[in-house]
């Protein structure tokens, strides 16, 4: 099957596959953008239409509302309502007798108002008066709708879902007493049959499947419908989207927001209805970009194989230079294009032959480098055997003391001359034994004037770090530290864990002159700036390891503090630097030891 693949994969195919997607391309996103166009166009006329009707509904709904509120405002202005509210105001309890009027007046009210269900009177402590029976407004509405009526003065505040009964809305306004200066008197509440507003008169055998729905600024379904089945408004109050989905259908909404009430008229209509008249469009630019496809497809093919019919001539010519030697082409082709074709490969075999002459020539200088490197490298087991025989001498003729200076020599240069395929990472025990066998050596040529305390904890001894991160730090404490103290002088070498979590602070203490102000503030700007404060014993320095520290511990985008010195005059100097602890990390060699504290004196 690939061998027939592989047989299809030819210049001609390539070119005809090439301009036939081409055409595809253009064809269908000039055909989506066309549509696409159209369907827009469609849907903000539709819209328009739809917020017509938003305007002409909303303007029945502030209709129904102004009824409602003007029907409050007649009870509530009642002079028999008026006169029972002044004096339960005044102190005067409130009969049975007294309230029986009320059933006659609320009776009146209901009759000329098809949808009105129920009126119900409180007092001003919240007491109900009619209907007759107990109750108490606190218990009958949520508080935040007390304050709001009292905040609006006896204007009507609308409610929403009666807590009571889901097929009723609710209303409130608070009963101002004309003959007391208006003062508070008690509360009127109005109770609405859902039905009462419906606003979906569809046309019959309109069948354009639009909803008008009213909702709350809770996200509640007003007007006729079943709030227990959960129907939940809020995602069509939050989007401002033109279309959405709602119950597994796409709809165009409009929305239209009415302040008297704080209640949102959401007019949804089937997008499927709006761009019905769209499936014609479609099936024209259907059938019009398939013919023209076809028809570039045969002109496609034609221009393909005139493409490459002369080529193939010229591809024969190469195949005579695949099993020898790199040759040019001297046969002349016709057109210009291939003579161009035809230069441009000559040209390539006189390159790739020099090529050839310029890699051989490379690898043999290369072979040669090599073998000059490998003569000249340098041996280090012929110095360890050496420094073995002068340990043995020593031992022979009981000089111990030398002999272990012999042993911690021959360390120390394993130790810093190990080969490059060694690991650059050490522990830091190793490090620490690294700088015990320094300042052995070192003590040999200072004697009593040199004592040093190594302090590390055990949890810290086998943390990896680079390899002679530490002992620098040493040489330049004993260098300008201890040497330049007149009398004995100590280094304090300690590892702890640091302040921060995760971290272990490196420290080196000494007890040595110190410096002055000037002098450690130009150490710390020579650190920073890079300037050269290397140690001439063994040409690594202060420098060496803030660039290290930086190489290893420094991550962008992190705050990151390098080498730290204190320093005063005669109270010392000390230089000190944080790691990151890494609690994965395996023990690495076997030379380090896990004791705490290392001392001479």
């Amino acid at each position: 099957m690939m061998l027939g693949l592989q047989k299809l994969n030819t210049l001609r195919n390539q070119i005809f596959i090439g301009f036939f997607l081409v055409v595809l391309v253009i064809f269908s996103v000039a055909g989506f953008f066309i549509y696409d166009q159209v369907s827009s166009l469609l849907k903000n006329n539709a819209e328009k239409h739809i917020q017509q009707t938003a305007v002409q509904a909303g303007g029945r709904l502030d209709a129904l509302m102004t009824q409602i509120d003007s029907l409050t405002a007649q009870v509530s202005g009642h002079p028999y309502v008026q006169q029972l509210l002044l004096d339960k105001v005044n102190g005067r309890a409130i009969t049975f007798n007294q309230r029986q009027p009320l059933l006659q007046i609320a009776g009146s009210y209901q009759a000329y108002t098809p949808g009105l269900e129920s009126l119900e009177l409180y007092t001003n402590d919240g007491s109900q008066v009619y209907p007759i029976r107990e109750g108490r407004l606190d218990t009958r509405i949520d508080s935040r709708y007390i304050q709001e009526v009292n905040k609006q003065k006896g204007r009507l505040v609308w409610i929403g879902i009666d807590p009571d009964n889901a097929q009723s809305v609710l209303a409130i306004r608070r009963v101002n007493l004309y003959d007391r200066w208006f003062s508070p008197g008690g509360y009127l509440i109005a109770r609405i049959q859902r039905g009462y507003f419906q606003l979906n008169d569809p046309a019959p055998g309109g069948g354009n499947g639009e909803s008008i729905l009213l909702a709350n600024d809770r996200g509640q379904l007003l007007g006729i419908g079943d709030v227990s089945s959960g129907l939940d408004l809020t995602s069509l109050l939050q989007n401002n989207e033109q279309t959405v989905m709602f119950q597994g259908k796409e709809y165009v909404m409009v929305k239209q927001y009415s302040e008297a009430a704080n209640w949102t008229l959401i007019i949804l209509t089937p997008v499927s209805y709006v761009t019905k008249g769209i499936s014609a469009l479609r099936t024209v630019l259907l059938v019009s970009g398939g013919v023209a496809v076809f028809g570039f497809v045969i002109l496609s093919f034609i221009l393909s194989t005139m493409l490459t019919r002369p080529i193939i001539h010229l591809i024969r010519a190469m195949r005579k230079s695949r099993l020898g030697v790199l040759t040019p082409n001297p046969e002349p082709v016709s057109t210009m294009e291939l003579r161009e074709l035809n230069h441009s490969y000559n040209e390539m075999v006189y390159h790739i032959n020099e090529l050839i002459r310029v890699v051989y020539e490379k690898e043999m200088l290369q072979s040669r480098t090599e073998l000059k490197a490998l003569q000249a490298q340098i041996n280090p087991h012929f110095l360890f055997n050496t420094l073995e025989a002068f340990n043995w001498s020593l031992e022979d003729k009981g000089e111990e003391e030398l002999a272990g200076l012999v042993v911690a020599m021959s360390k120390l240069f394993r130790y810093i001359i190990s080969s490059s395929q060694s690991s650059e990472w050490v522990t830091i025990q190793e490090e620490l034994d690294q700088v015990e066998r320094y300042l052995m050596l070192i003590q040999m040529r200072l004697g009593d004037r040199l004592t040093w305390n190594i302090h590390v904890s055990p949890e810290t001894a086998f943390v990896p770090i680079p390899k002679l991160l530490i002992q620098p730090i040493v040489e330049n404490a004993i260098k300008y530290g201890v040497e330049s103290k007149i009398g004995p002088g100590s280094v304090t070498v300690s590892v702890r864990p640091a302040a921060q979590r995760g971290m272990i602070q490196i420290a080196v203490q000494d007890d040595g002159p110190g410096m002055d102000e000037e002098a450690l503030h130009a150490l710390r700007l020579g650190l920073e700036e890079g300037n050269s404060f290397a140690s001439k014993s063994t040409g690594v320095g202060l420098v060496n390891v803030q660039q290290r520290l930086r190489l290893y511990y420094c991550k962008s985008g992190t705050a990151w503090a390098g080498l730290r010195v204190e320093s005063g005059i005669q109270k010392g100097t000390r230089v000190y630097f944080d790691i990151p602890e890494e609690d994965d990390v395996t023990q690495i060699g076997g030379s380090g030891t896990n004791a705490n504290h290392i001392g001479r004196g």
